[in-house]
This record gives structure tokens, sequence and C-alpha cells, in this order.
């Protein structure tokens, strides 16, 4: 029977101190219903200005014409100022006034709220929407050197936003709406500290950097803020949005969870699937001498009783039983293409990084694996990298250009081509990639497995003669018709690469292998026996034995039972087959994996149910069924909606046992 690791559905009587003061009632039963034990301390009051100077002369100098830029940082921030401003002039007026201006929104928060009022935001920041985004956004749409700026604040001020614009040339001014001040009943705030520094909080949530700040400046008070610092290393931290953990980490605290859309009903629920965890991890990595305020994920480990009782942790988890088409206790989910642009902090990542620089960086690639996992509660990391770089080490160059995926030069279409492609020293040239394997491995749950993968040679060999992508692998199927003796030796080369590239990724630690032949499905069945059968089969020959191998297709309806004849332990489906005849079709001495239509994830969370329990249905509860998309998650896909998916899956399959 398989052991059960995954996310909580709830916070399981820990104990979670709150800092909200407007939303308090509201997060506080949240917290409650979600099984927490609430310790509330608000640590703000928000006090409106509502004759502010600034904000009035604001409205003034705008309906003047002497404001070119107006920088909304905050929704609620500029409602108020509108409230202000619009006692003394009427609203129209203000909007035909904002319309005539350039208006930037930090996220779409204020640009909602433009929006709202009729006004079009000439820019709206990219996400992680700091204050650097708003910049970013200036500084691409031209000079601001002369130009009159007027910044909405709400609460604090932002020097180093004033200041960047000023260093621009800019005239800047501001127009706050609120300012923050501590409690007036600062007892709540006090009892919250003494917990937290007694060890009596499991979780701190925090909405707002204001927050951070009088934490700290009320136990610098109480002479016991060395002791709040200290406690909070083994207190799982949870912050609303980008803002809130900077200043967190600006103070030398850590984050623990940041949800990726900065709301508070997506940060408590967050929270609740994954403190449990976070929290035991988080002590363990204490305990073994890590700075967890400073930690990068995976710097972070767990410790040595956390896998439990099991004898072998991995070998019982519930994806590796699925695999080996044993009973478990519910159905293992993961997701294909689990880390990528649909998430926020992959979204960071890549703002920063080129996604060669990711997977060529094992401590990027394996941050990426790790934070996949975290935030989607699936059974199986999948390790982060590419099918396509293999061909670097055989001497073909790769790049990804944008908007138009990978572009590989000089393509290999002749004999001369084949011949001139190079042997591989594959732990030499792809070391960087076991490097990756073997950091995340560390970090991963003990039993939680680690899936490596590589491209199919089909695939791979398509890529190589196309140079690209292509619509129809006009050049691949021409090379297969005209010269197959070509064809084969391609084939040949790539199949002792990619042998040797799936057993070092084995070798460092990954407990199960998954090819990709997205490209396959090109072929009708009798050119796949031909052309294609012979060299996956030997290429699964030459893996090591006892790691299950899944063998992942688009398009292949026709195909699955000679691609089960070419081997594997899994036949992963596509979307476009129905799971229960394609499962009969295979037989059931064979696992199957799949198969939900992307596209289902853009639906309603109650159509994602619907759909995951179809699936599950046709699985019938059988030993052997891993539950996927039948492609990769698309980049609109709303990150809820992936959590939703897997908590169903969970759910649902656990019922039914």
């Amino acid at each position: 029977m398989s052991k059960r690791i995954r996310m909580a559905t709830g916070f399981h009587g820990l104990r979670v101190v709150t800092f909200e003061s407007r939303l308090s009632q509201e997060m506080n039963e949240l917290v409650r219903r979600l099984g927490g034990v609430v310790l509330a301390a608000p640590a703000m009051r928000e006090l409106p200005i509502p004759q502010s100077p600034a904000a009035l002369e604001f409205a003034e100098n705008l309906l003047a014409g002497r404001v070119d830029v107006v920088i909304f940082l905050t929704g609620v921030g500029a409602r108020a100022l509108m409230s202000i401003m619009e006692r003394v002039h009427p609203r129209t007026a203000l909007v035909e006034g904002l319309k005539r201006v350039m208006t930037v929104a930090r996220g779409s928060k204020p640009a909602a709220v433009l929006h709202e009022w009729g006004v079009t935001p000439t820019l709206t920041a990219a996400e992680p929407n700091t204050w650097r985004e708003v910049l970013v956004a200036l500084d691409e749409a031209g000079p601001i050197g002369g130009k009159r700026v007027v910044v909405q604040e709400y609460g604090l001020s932002n020097p180093p936003l004033i200041d960047a614009l000023r260093q621009r040339g800019a005239e800047v001014a501001s127009a706050p709406v609120f300012t923050w001040a501590l409690p007036e009943d600062l007892e709540p705030l006090k009892t919250g500290i003494h917990a937290i520094v007694d060890g009596r909080i499991d979780v701190a949530v925090f909405t707002t950097g204001q927050q951070v700040h009088h934490l700290l400046q009320v136990a610098r008070s109480m002479e016991v803020e060395d002791g709040l610092r200290d406690a909070l290393r083994r207190v799982v931290t949870g912050s609303i949005g980008p803002m809130t953990s900077e200043a967190l980490r600006a103070e030398g605290l850590g984050v623990d969870y940041e949800p990726d859309d900065a709301k508070m009903t997506c940060l408590v629920r967050g929270l609740a699937r994954s403190a449990v965890l976070c929290q035991r991890r988080k002590i363990a990595s204490e305990a073994a001498g890590v700075d967890t305020t400073r930690a990068r994920r995976v710097d972070l480990v767990w410790s040595a009783e956390e896998a439990g009782e099991a004898i072998d942790p991995l070998h019982a988890s519930a994806f590796l039983c699925a695999c080996r088409r044993e009973k478990t206790s519910y159905t293992p989910i993961w997701i294909m293409r689990q880390a990528g642009r649909y998430q926020r902090a992959y979204r960071a990542f890549r703002a920063r990084y080129s996604f060669l620089e990711m997977c060529r960086t094992p401590e990027l690639a394996a941050e990426v694996t790790l934070l996949a996992v975290d935030q989607l509660g699936v059974d199986a990391a999948i390790l982060f990298s590419d099918i396509l770089l293999v061909a670097e080490p055989l001497g073909r160059q790769l790049t990804y250009e944008q908007g138009h995926g990978p572009a590989i030069r000089p393509p290999v279409r002749t004999g001369r081509d084949v011949d001139s492609l190079r042997a591989v020293d594959v732990p030499g040239a792809l070391g960087y990639v076991f490097e990756t394997v073997r950091l995340a491995r560390r970090a991963l749950h003990p039993a939680v497995p680690l899936l490596g993968f590589a491209g199919a040679p089909f695939t791979v060999a398509s890529y190589l003669i196309e140079g690209g992508p292509s619509k129809d692998l006009q050049e691949t199927r021409m090379l297969i018709y005209r010269d197959p003796g070509v064809w084969n030796a391609l084939m040949e080369r790539l199949v002792v690469v990619l042998a040797d590239y799936l057993n070092g990724q084995i070798d460092s630690g990954v407990q199960a292998v998954q090819l990709f032949d997205s490209w396959v499905g090109w072929l009708n069945v009798d050119d796949y026996r031909a052309y294609v059968q012979p060299h996956v089969r030997e290429l699964i020959q030459r893996l090591k034995p006892g790691v299950p191998i899944i063998h992942f297709g688009t398009h292949t309806a026709a195909l699955l039972t000679a691609m089960k004849q070419a081997g594997g332990d899994v036949i992963g489906l596509d979307w476009r087959v129905d799971l229960a005849q394609a499962w009969e079709q295979l037989g059931y001495d064979v696992g199957v994996q799949g198969n939900l239509d992307p596209v289902v994830l853009l639906a309603s969370p109650s159509e994602i149910r619907r759909r995951a329990q179809a699936i599950l249905d046709k699985a019938a509860g059988r030993p052997g069924h891993i539950f996927n998309l039948g492609h990769g998650v698309l980049p609109s896909t709303p990150v809820e909606h992936v959590i939703a998916l897997v908590d169903a899956v969970h759910e649902l399959s656990a019922n039914r046992s």
C-alpha cells in the first residue's frame, strides 16, 4: 500500500497569529474554518487624511494641466484619493483630467479601479508588481526627464521609487491618502509577540509591510526583539504579496509562502494547504544549522524521521506504486510542465534569467523543480530541464527565440550532417543536469519521487532535422522516405546519447523517467514500426533496470499498441483518446497516465472537478493509473485551478477507496 505524503486540507490545529486590522474578522473566521487556532494581534490602524492638502493640490494641478504622469500604487488608495478629491471637484472633471495624462498602475488592482472610472491605464507594471516594475514600465515608455510626476501613496511613502524618479530628472510630488499608526490598544499585539517568543505560534500571517515594521517596533519597546527574531526562524511566515515579502526580507525575516494571487483568501487557503509540511521542514532545517531567514528552497532539508515508519518511503510512494501497478490509497497526480509561465514565481525567475540559463544553472533549475511541488502538492517532482539540451553536445547551436521557440543550427539533413555530429561525453557535457538532480533530490521530501526525462529519439531527431518547431515535419518525413539509411544512422547516434543521459539522471537520484515523443503522432503505424519502434526499444533496453519508464506521445491514438511494444511501464495518453478504451486496448499489464485536456484548467473549479471525476471513473480504480494532463499546462492557466485539480483528484480518488 502506498505511503500518503501530500499536502494537508487545513491547518489541523496549528496556532496562527494574524496581524490584519481592517479585514481582521474575515481573515480570522477563515483561519478557524480551515482548522486553525487564531490569535488576533492587529498591528496597525489606518488613519485617513480626509482633507489631505497634497491630494487636493494634486487635484488642482491635474485640472489645470500641470501634471504629466500619475502613478497609482494601490487600488484602495486610488479610491481613497478620488474620494478626497471629489469632495471639492466633480468626478467627471477629474476623470477627464486623468484621461489627458499618462497613468501608471502598479498591477491589476489599481488598473481595475481606473477601468471602473473609464480610464484605460497608459502603463501597467508587470508582475511581481513592485515599484521596480513601475520604473521598468516607465523606462520602456520613454524618458521622463522634466515631467511632472505624482505618486499616489497609501500609508507609507516609497523613498526608493521617488528617488529613482528624481534621478531620471522628473519633478515628483506625492499624494498621500492614509497614514498608519500603532493600534490604540497594544495589548493584543503584545500578547501575540509573547506567544511567538514562547514558541506557542506555528504560523504568522502578514498582509502589509507596515505590520512587519510595527511588530518589530513594539517588540523592541518590550525588549524582546532578539527573541522574536529567533522564534520566527521556526514559524511558518505567510506574506500576501511581493511588497510585503520585500518588507520582511528587508528586516532580515524569511518568507515561506506567498500566493500567486495577492488576495487574503488565497493567502490563508494556501497556508492551510502547505503550513503543516512547511513547518516540519523549517524546524528540521533550523536544527540542521540552516539560516531559514535567508535560505533558498534548495537549501532546506528534512529530518531523518520525516519518512515515517516506511522502510523505503520512496518505494512506497503512491506514484511509484502506480508505476508498478500496485494498489494505492488514492490516485497519484503530477502535471506536465508543472513548473512554467503560469506561475508568478517562475515568471520572476524568467525576468532575471533566460530559459537556457535556468536549465544550465543547477541551483536555479532545482529551485524551480521544488517550487512546483511545494505550490501544487503533487505526488512527484519532475526535473526542470529541456529535451533539446543534448543538441549542443552534438555540435549544434541551440537558442530560444522570443515568440518562436527553439532554433537549432545548422540542421541535420544529410549523411554528411550526421557524420558531423560530435561524440558526446555525457557526464562532461550535461553534468549540470545531474547536479540539478542531486540538489533537488536532497531537498525534496523523503517520500516524494523525482522524475527525470528526455526527448524520445524521433522527437529529438525531428528538431535536429527541422531546425525548430514545424507544422508538418516535412523535412523529417522526407529524410525517412528518401534515405532511410541516414535516418537510422541518426537514430542510432541519438539512442546512445539519450540512454547515457537518462542513466546519468538515474545514477544522480531520479526514481523514474519519462520519454517525451511529442511529435511522433505525425507518423502512421507502419512507419512507426519500421523507423521508430526498434530505436525506442533499444533505448529502453539500455536503461538501468528497476526504474519505471513512462512512454508519452501526442496524437498517438493509432500508435498506442506499437508504443507499448516498444517498451515502458506506463503509457502516457493525450486528451484526444478515451482513457477506458485506450487502457483496454493496451491491456492491463501496463499502467496509463493522463489524460485531462489542458484547456479544462481554464474552466471553473466545478467543471475541473467534474472532468477529473469523469477520468477517474474511466480508470475505475484499477491499479496503475497516474493522473495527469494530456499535455503541458497552458501559460494562461490560473495557478488556483491547477491546485483545485490536484486537490480534487486526491479527494475524489480517496473517497473511491
